[in-house]
């Protein structure tokens, strides 16, 4: 059964918009109340430091499980499709569960943060403490992934926002408690994170599990029938991911390699979840571009121009006037050198928010698509300059603490946009892709 064609307009972009917007954004202050709670240690800089190092390598392990909310918001357009990527996610989300548990009760995890990050002594230890936690989120947030594709798909999206409510509700009572009890260990802020993903996984498999036995049998507009043909867009997908999610890793080696790497550390990781709360309500251009861009892309180009400017502003504003510093003080309790620090890495990031709304909206056109492999060659681009330029920063200017990564990471997204820009109208001219026209009906296939 398909879904009722109906013309495109700006309030409908913005009534499917919002919703994932809000949810976007309560994820990102779900990371604000967990660096606000570790901030509160007697040690925070060791505190902050080990989550950081330890949620830097939790990329690896959850970026494969997050790629489903795109895959199935995609491709799933029936129940056939549907059991073809559960088929798909169980093999990923076991091996993310093996990887997980080699780092957290394996001498791996020592020799990673050690060896690879150049974490001192104490951080390494707190890092693997951490991990014994932190193996399981990516479990619960590829539930949460899958689930959300098929409520994104049939438009759902409040759905994103009602879990978000509730995981943020868990995490800050929990957060309550853990201050009141005394913030002592690094562990408890994964303790805080796999509790809220929990609560949102729930959520999510509630209402796209309902709304996927409803999926008809098989749909004439769908030719997925194997997990071979999820794989075929996926898999791109999939191996871009496994060179992006070492740059966290990377950066994080470097920065404690540093002049003040606990320090470098912990306030990139601070100026990081600052720039995410700017950023994360603008993170879903990519489903506008994948849900609309084939009807009238006019429309979706008019509503990124009227939207996108708007994280570099949030992140100018508190990078340059005191809403800034008041803000890391009153709401994560961030005083004194890491504050200045912080904040110096916050201005860094600036490029990056300018860049980000124009590179997701074209990663959704590519996805609607089906060319993911054009985004393979654009990510590798991103993860070399990233690492050529945190290299060479950190020998040029060792004592710039968290923004060498902050500047490092600005650039390689820059890197990748555009490559991605120079890929797609290869493609183009290749395959004679043309944008789409609107039909006089307006119609729109959701």
């Amino acid at each position: 059964m398909s879904q009722q064609r109906a013309p495109v307009s700006l309030s409908r972009l913005f009534l499917f918009f919002i919703p994932l917007g809000i949810s976007a954004l309560l994820i990102n202050l779900s990371h604000v109340i967990i660096n606000g709670t570790l901030a509160r240690a007697q040690n925070p800089e060791l505190i902050i430091a080990g989550y950081a190092t330890a949620m830097s390598l939790l990329s690896v392990t959850e970026r494969p499980a997050v790629l489903f909310r795109e895959t199935c918001s995609a491709l799933v357009r029936d129940r056939v499709s549907y059991r073809a990527i559960l088929k798909v996610a169980f093999i990923v989300f076991g091996g993310s569960l093996v990887f997980g548990g080699m780092i957290a009760f394996t001498p791996v995890g020592h020799w990673v943060f050690k060896g690879v990050y150049g974490a001192e002594a104490d951080v390494a230890d707190a890092a693997v403490n951490v991990y014994h936690v932190l193996m399981f989120l990516s479990i619960f947030s590829g539930f949460r992934c899958l689930f959300q594709g098929v409520i994104i798909y049939k438009m759902h999206t409040r759905w994103l926002t009602i879990g978000m409510v509730f995981r943020l509700t868990g995490m800050f009572l929990l957060s309550q408690y853990i201050i009141h009890r005394g913030v002592t260990s690094s562990q408890q802020g994964a303790i805080i994170f796999v509790f809220g993903m929990m609560i949102e996984a729930a959520i999510s498999w509630l209402e796209g599990r309902s709304l996927a036995k409803r999926l008809p049998e098989r749909s004439p507009e769908c030719e997925v029938e194997r997990p071979r043909q999820i794989l075929k867009f996926y898999s791109p997908l999939l191996f871009s991911s496994f060179i992006v999610v070492w740059v966290p890793p990377i950066l994080n080696a470097l920065l404690g390699h540093t002049d003040h790497g606990t320090l470098a550390i912990s306030s990139f990781a601070i100026a990081g979840s600052m720039m995410n709360l700017c950023l994360g309500f603008f993170t879903y251009f990519h489903q506008i571009a994948l849900q609309f861009y084939r009807t009238d892309p006019d429309q979706v180009r008019r509503f990124v121009l009227m939207m996108g400017f708007t994280p570099a502003i949030l992140v100018a504003t508190l990078s340059f006037t005191p809403a800034g510093p008041w803000l890391l003080v009153h709401l994560i309790g961030v005083e004194d050198r890491l504050l200045d620090a912080s904040i110096h890495a916050l201005r860094g990031f600036l490029p990056f928010v300018l860049i980000f709304p124009w590179l997701d909206t074209l990663n959704g056109i590519i996805l609607s698509k089906g060319q993911t492999k054009l985004m393979f060659g654009s990510q590798t681009a991103n993860a070399i300059l990233t690492t050529v330029l945190i290299v060479v920063l950190t020998l040029s200017v060792p004592d710039w603490t968290g923004t060498l990564g902050s500047l490092s990471q600005s650039g390689g997204i820059a890197a990748e946009l555009l490559l991605l820009v120079w890929l797609f109208r290869r493609a183009m001219k290749a395959e004679g892709w043309s944008a789409p026209k609107q039909t006089a009906t307006g119609e729109l296939d959701a």
